[in-house]
């Protein structure tokens, strides 16, 4: 089981991303998938869930209206759009899988990890 993330980068404040989690060793067929973001010396904060079975998601108050969660049909890859960026959005960004399939953002229900990738919001 391997959960890879990219499409992090550079970005002017206001400008847009698409964060992928690519997932290897299963289909996340009935698993929740999240997505996670963490400042150095700061703790990791989860930021979107969605439930694989019934597409149904949870955003934290610092991301809501800006973020959009979603996968493919497949169920082989998570995406996270990231839109109307500000410079606290500034972090490495981690998705992770949930068996339970339950709409969690507390980073303690989650254990895979994949290496991350890193968002930078800068003039």
């Amino acid at each position: 089981v391997q959960l890879v993330e990219s499409g992090g980068g550079l970005v002017q404040p206001g400008g847009s991303l698409r964060l992928s989690c690519d997932v290897s060793g299963f289909s996340f067929d009935d698993y929740a998938i999240a997505w996670f973001r963490q400042v150095p010396g700061k703790e990791r904060e989860g930021i979107a869930v969605i439930s694989s079975s019934d597409s149904t998601t949870e955003y934290a108050d610092s991301v809501k209206g800006r973020f959009t969660i979603s996968f493919n049909d497949a169920k082989t890859t998570a995406y996270l759009q990231l839109n109307s960026l500000k410079p606290e959005d500034t972090a490495i960004y981690y998705c992770d899988a949930d068996y339970a399939n339950l709409l969690r953002l507390d980073p303690t229900d989650y254990g895979l990890w994949g290496q991350g990738t890193q968002v930078t919001v800068s003039p």
